[in-house]
């Protein structure tokens, strides 16, 4: 029988499941679940690529809670359900092995290089929503429906400080966007991070330089 998660308290466990729910409408690549010294690590791919010539990025949700300090875990499972006590969650009988879960963003050496408000970000995550609608005709195979989603949201976006634009999306898709916060912006080799005060966005893919404090938004 597979041993529950057990976390923190109930709201933990609760925030927990919501999580994994936003992760399962964002994407079908599962969350990764990393347990060790009373924290459990959340990780989403909100975005990723499914072959070796899809363009689309590799972007990732991530939120870090309180857990059991006995809890040590290690595993990608397609959801969560509720356990037999509040403070416990159920685990699959089986986990998976997504290709973006083999790549994990540095533990250290992020330094701070720009910021952005979280009013911008909302902004260019609905504009991706409306483009990704508008473009998709009825009847559109899955193919296309992918081809379109990994221009709009892997195009590199100048009011995100030309960062791809599915970070705005992973934001807005997992609920990190609250009222009018400025998000710090940090790098480390190839990935950055966009540390919002409900979670954070990780982005893997060429290092942007050169990125300033930004505090109104282009059009497009």
């Amino acid at each position: 029988m597979t041993r529950p998660l057990v976390l923190a308290d109930a709201q933990t466990a609760r925030d927990v499941l919501t999580f994994a729910g936003r992760a399962g409408t964002a994407s079908s690549e599962g969350v990764r679940l990393q347990g060790a010294g009373g924290m459990l690590v959340l990780t989403a791919a909100a975005l990723a690529p499914q072959g070796l010539f899809d363009h689309t990025p590799t972007v990732l949700a991530m939120r870090i809670v309180h857990a059991d300090p006995e809890l040590r875990c290690d595993i990608v499972v397609d959801e969560l359900t509720a356990g037999a006590a509040p403070t416990e969650l159920t685990l699959p009988d089986t986990g998976r092995a997504p290709a973006w879960a083999g790549v994990s963003p540095p533990r250290d050496g992020w330094e701070l290089v720009a910021e952005l408000p979280a009013q911008i970000i909302a902004e260019r995550a609905q504009w991706g929503i409306s483009a990704v609608a508008h473009g998709s005709p009825d009847g559109a195979g899955e193919e296309a429906v992918r081809a379109l989603r990994a221009q709009i949201w892997g195009e590199p976006d100048e009011a995100l400080l030309g960062l791809p634009r599915g970070v705005a999306f992973a934001a807005h898709a997992f609920g990190f966007i609250s009222g009018s916060e400025q998000v710090r912006i940090t790098q480390s080799g190839r990935w950055t991070r966009l540390a919002f005060a409900r979670g954070h966005v990780l982005s893997r893919g060429p290092a942007v330089t050169g990125l300033t404090a930004v505090r109104t938004t282009g059009g497009q």
